[in-house]
């Protein structure tokens, strides 16, 4: 029988009904994460695992109170949607904050099944929730439970039909594999399947930039592809080089990026450099590119001889296949709706904004600038969270 490892919250029956309430926003909870907040701000934290960093940003307690307000309906009631079971991925290990926070301020009762493989950040952040845990009130730990068990049929099918929303992270193959276990009739899944995500550099609005802009975005670009080893579902993979004549633009951006890449510690293990090197190789033997270099340990370049032929799949971290395109538009017929993160530098707006409308929904779900790529937001993936996590009664008098 597999043994359930409780990592947050109170012990006992995972499914148990409960007469705990929350309300949406509910002070209880603001005020628990408010000190989490604080607790992940620290700087000798922030320092040993910079995204937890960016974690204790998005939960500060100004930024709370806007998704809180967010949640509010002029023309209906808003309640908790109820219990909320939350299958996080192992590869990101902040990424099951995120999402429980958000369930957490909308009042819901959550479990989230923490991997047997999270790394040293997720037990960072779950020291520092257990921390806070201690001097809060108890509802929140018989409300917010986090648990970690080995693949059990019986444990997931009987908290997927305790749940009244599934939220299932993980790739393609986990949203199958749960999605196995059925749902009560009036539940539903919000899931996170297989992504993929773009970069697209301006030539001229990298020729017209200062030398210390042009850092800056490498800078940007470096945490967007390093962090999680290019393998997050918003890490960027190939670089389309948008204009004419850009062979100078791709050298001093690989440059850039091979000193920065240095300068910040990103190193890329030996294996990790081994199957780059085979799927680099693996790519060509498709004719999907025309020629790789290796300037560096870091950094693997590839030049694809046609925009279609951008791969969808992880090659390794550092690996970046380049295309030139002639212009953003170029690009369109290329999305679909496999694609999450399209982040970019030196474009106008109105350029960026004539590519959205393009798109037409078809294909991508966030555009935004190098270094933002791997920045949560409570819209993700094209969906609402908060307003994803409540429910909703109309009122008419």
């Amino acid at each position: 029988m597999t043994t359930i490892r409780y990592r947050f919250g109170a012990e006992g029956d995972l499914t148990a009904p409960s007469e705990d309430r929350l309300a949406v926003g509910d002070p209880r909870v603001v005020d628990f994460l408010a000190k989490l907040a604080r607790k992940l701000l620290v700087p000798a934290v922030a320092r040993r695992h910079p995204e937890l960093g960016s974690l204790g940003f998005f939960l500060r307690p100004a930024e709370l109170h806007r998704v809180v307000q967010h949640m509010q309906h002029e023309d209906a009631l808003v309640f908790p949607r109820g219990n909320v079971f939350h299958v996080p991925p192992a590869n990101v290990d902040t990424i099951f904050v995120y999402s429980w926070a958000l369930s957490a301020l909308a009042g819901n009762h959550n479990v989230v099944r923490i991997s047997e493989r999270s790394a040293t950040a997720a037990d960072t952040i779950l020291g520092a929730l257990n921390e806070v845990l201690a001097d809060s009130d108890p509802i929140i730990g018989r409300t917010q439970r986090m648990v970690t068990y080995g693949r059990d049929d019986a444990i997931t099918g009987a908290l997927s039909k305790w749940a009244d929303l599934r939220v299932i992270w993980g790739g393609d193959n986990t949203v199958e594999a749960i999605r196995k276990h059925p749902l009560r009739p009036s539940a539903r899944d919000l899931t996170f399947p297989d992504r993929t995500s773009w970069a697209a550099l301006s030539a001229a609005g990298w020729r017209a930039a200062e030398p210390a802009k042009r850092r800056e975005a490498v800078v940007g670009f470096t945490n967007d592809a390093y962090w999680f080893d290019q393998a997050a579902c918003s890490s960027p993979r190939t670089v389309f080089i948008v204009g004419e004549q850009t062979q100078d633009v791709r050298e001093e951006f690989i440059e850039l990026l091979i000193e920065v890449s240095g300068q910040r510690g990103w190193e890329i293990d030996a294996a990790m450099a081994v199957e780059k090197r085979v799927n680099a190789y693996g790519l060509a033997a498709t004719g999907a590119i025309s020629s790789m270099e290796f300037p560096a340990n870091s950094v693997t370049a590839m030049s694809l001889v046609t925009v279609p032929d951008a791969p969808r799949r992880w090659i390794g971290a550092g690996a970046f296949p380049f295309a030139e395109v002639g212009s953003l538009l170029d690009l369109v017929p290329a999305m679909n709706r496999q694609d999450q993160t399209f982040s970019h530098f030196g474009f106008g707006a109105e350029e960026l904004r004539e590519f959205g409308l393009a798109l037409g929904g078809r294909g991508v779900d966030r555009i935004v600038p190098f270094g933002q790529a791997l920045t949560f937001g409570s819209l993700w993936d094209g969906y609402d969270l908060p307003r994803e996590f409540t429910r909703l009664t109309t009122l008419v008098q």
